[in-house]
């Protein structure tokens, strides 16, 4: 008589199907999905959709003609983005763009993250009107803050002038320093956000891990650059992605304190430049063309910066 073993038992994680699209908690991989549909659903509809046509427009000649019914649409393929990337004023204002923004993301981010610190040094009083005061100037309406801004700065009523003793010198004149007003307005509008989510980071971090590098004698800014830093990378890899969306798209501001992009079109950005092309010149397709590659830039940014953080090790 031949004795055979027993089969060895299955792998837990192979015993049947249903077990393999279960979590350990015993719900099923697609409940998550399912929480998630209606959003995505929503994001479905008002992203999706008009990113199509924005893409859509740009292959085709779509001017007020087309609009009116005077002429019919004709597929141009990729002659609007031949058009734009021929054009020198176009290469002006995308270079002028890319400064204007990484100066506003720096500004942003060094302001937001030294506020940040501050807040952690002070007590419970200074600190309530710190934050009451950022979240002031956070919650302010683009055009209100821009009219305001340009109010103080004024060349004949402004008080800032008075101050400074600088007489009728007008900011919004000269390309720079009507460049560099602008940058004062959006940093102080964008960096309530990082102050407050920086602030919430460095108080999640172990307060022994700080006291070990005080007693080893490191200073303040060793403890930020060599500790504090590398632990709040995600969230500070956060607030760069949202703030270079945010101020590569800067519209309201330039267009309210510059008067539409200054004068003979010197302060002009991308976006404002895609309004002008689309609704001011009717040449719809070269807007929307212009949308696209604002789009696409600032996909290839957040790509490239999320990509080298993965490098480092970092999860997000």
């Amino acid at each position: 008589m031949t004795l055979t073993a027993p089969a060895p038992p299955a792998p837990a994680g192979t015993a049947k199907e249903p077990a393999r699209r279960r979590n350990r908690n015993g719900t099923s991989a697609w409940t998550p999905w399912l929480y998630l549909l209606p959003a995505l659903a929503v994001l479905g509809a008002l992203l999706v959709y008009p990113v199509y046509q924005l893409g859509l427009i740009s292959f085709l000649e779509y001017t007020q003609a087309q609009v009116s019914g005077g002429e019919p649409t004709s597929f141009q393929g990729f002659g609007n983005y031949t058009a734009l990337f021929t054009d020198p004023q176009f290469r002006q204002v995308l270079l002028a763009t890319v400064v204007f923004a990484a100066a506003c993301v720096a500004g942003t981010l060094a302001v937001g993250c030294t506020l940040a610190v501050l807040l952690t040094r002070v007590r419970a009083l200074p600190r309530l009107a710190l934050m009451l005061a950022a979240l002031g100037a956070w919650a302010t309406p683009a055009v209100t803050g821009s009219t305001v801004w340009v109010f103080l700065f004024d060349a004949d009523f402004g008080p800032v002038n008075r101050l400074l003793g600088l007489g009728d010198f007008s900011w919004t004149y000269g390309r720079y320093s009507a460049f560099a007003l602008v940058l004062l307005e959006v940093v102080w509008c964008s960096f309530p956000f990082v102050m407050v989510t920086v602030y919430a980071g460095i108080r999640a971090v172990p307060t022994e891990v700080l006291e070990a590098a005080a007693l080893d004698g490191a200073s303040q800014w060793r403890i930020w650059r060599t500790v504090t830093a590398p632990l709040l990378r995600p969230i500070l890899a956060v607030v760069t992605i949202q703030s270079v969306i945010w101020d590569f798209k800067v519209f309201t501001q330039i267009y309210v304190m510059t008067n539409g992009g200054g004068i003979a079109g010197q302060n002009l950005v991308l976006n404002v430049y895609a309004y002008q092309q689309a609704f001011a010149s009717s040449q719809y397709s070269l807007g929307a063309a212009i949308g696209v590659v604002m789009l696409l830039l600032l996909l290839a940014v957040t790509l490239v910066y999320l990509r080298l953080l993965r490098r480092q090790g970092e999860e997000l």
